[in-house]
């Protein structure tokens, strides 16, 4: 927990909360959408006036860490990560050439977590995977199909464990729902996923590793049908 001793009267007072509001942080493992304490109970535990603390959150709001949010207070946030993302879905176009490329990065991931998710999947997880795959069936619009083919693969991520893993895939999600989108022109295209969605949902059941390697780059791959040669 942060020092409670006199703050104000050790260098900087706004410096020193605002590290003070750091370590909170850390030693609360609090994450995004997370609220800090009100200006009133970080004041008394920092024993620094409500000012200092209000100028110290309004530097951390500078840097994109957190945000005020109505009747809720500060908020953890990471505009910073909002930032990478949509550089990432604004600067690469999708092309088939593309396509191979950032396919090949995820076969890299994809193929090769079935050590970690063969660890670690359970039944709830499974239901988890049919559950999603089912909607992207079920989806009205394209978008949603390829949102839900996203979340799909975001998931299946989440469950090895890996938690850097899981945040790369976070920040390039605007990139690979884009590369999804494109990939789903058709109905035929979304059935067609939905079924390799299943094959590989099944080799994870049966901890086949030859098949859920054989079914997750044939999937991976699949999508090339439906890509314009030209950037979109």
């Amino acid at each position: 927990m942060a020092d409670t001793a006199d703050i104000e009267d050790r260098g900087s007072a706004v410096d020193q909360v605002v590290d003070a509001l750091r370590r909170l942080m850390r030693e609360r493992n609090l994450g995004l959408g997370d609220a800090l304490p009100s200006e009133a109970e970080l004041a008394s535990m920092f024993n620094a006036s409500r000012n200092t603390v209000r100028e110290a959150i309004r530097i951390l709001k500078a840097y994109g860490i957190v945000e005020s949010r109505q009747k809720v207070g500060a908020v953890i946030t990471d505009r910073r990560q909002q930032a990478l993302m949509d550089l990432f879905s604004f600067t690469i176009d999708i092309s088939a050439e593309s396509f191979l490329d950032i396919q090949g990065f995820r076969r890299l991931i994809e193929v090769n977590l079935s050590d970690l998710l063969f660890e670690t999947i359970d039944e709830t997880a499974i239901e988890r995977l049919r559950s999603i795959n089912d909607a992207m069936k079920a989806a009205a619009e394209l978008a949603g199909a390829a949102e839900l083919d996203f979340r799909f693969h975001a998931a299946l991520v989440g469950f090895a464990g890996n938690q850097t893993l899981s945040q790369v895939y976070g920040i390039l999600q605007p990139l690979l729902q884009r590369l999804m989108e494109a990939g789903k022109r058709s109905r035929e295209a979304v059935d067609s996923a939905y079924h390799e969605h299943r094959a590989i949902i099944e080799a994870l059941e049966q901890r086949d590793r030859i098949a859920y390697a054989y079914h997750m780059n044939r999937h991976l791959q699949a999508g090339l049908q439906f890509i314009a040669p030209k950037a979109v």
